[in-house]
């Protein structure tokens, strides 16, 4: 089980069961409305790739943002990025081919902690931890139990296949 800190306290995982497995891998490419005046990705920029990353690797598992909200009824909910640490290591270029990699690290009841990492062949750009909530009606809920079983399957292969570089 794993445990994390939140207001100088320990608490525990409600994810009590297998680790995740889920992970996969998106192409990018850089293109000159990424980038600032000198060709290099502008830190905005990174939000979208970050974001495109989730999106896909959700699809991948077969959880799409338009069927899972789309009818507004009971079962509805959607994700909201409630917090996201970015750290910043090396630019990335106009005409780069980067890959987002994308897993579950943790959940607990309505929330849902992805790692992120953004590479260029084998070295790491940056990485990122999101904690995404479940909402439904503007209101947390609990993560539906088909949703979490989904992250203990192995996506399916992005363009270049899960995993880290060269996979």
């Amino acid at each position: 089980m794993m445990t994390y800190m939140r207001r100088g306290r320990s608490e525990a995982a409600n994810s009590k069961s297998a680790p995740f497995s889920a992970s996969h891998r998106l192409a990018v490419r850089v293109y000159y409305e990424d980038t600032d005046f000198s060709g290099v990705v502008y830190h905005a920029s990174y939000l979208r790739f970050l974001e495109r990353g989730r999106t896909e690797f959700l699809r991948a598992l077969g959880i799409e943002h338009r069927r899972i909200f789309a009818d507004g009824g009971e079962g509805s909910f959607h994700f909201v990025v409630r917090a996201m640490t970015i750290e910043f290591l090396k630019p990335a270029l106009m005409d780069d081919e980067l890959f987002v990699e994308t897993q579950v690290s943790a959940t607990r009841g309505a929330s849902i902690e992805m790692e992120q990492k953004i590479w260029r062949e084998e070295v790491i750009l940056l990485t990122a931890k999101v904690r995404i909530a479940v909402v439904a009606g503007g209101k947390p809920r609990r993560i539906p139990a088909e949703v979490l079983a989904r992250f203990k399957t192995p996506a399916h292969a992005g363009p270049r296949g899960v995993g880290g570089p060269g996979s």
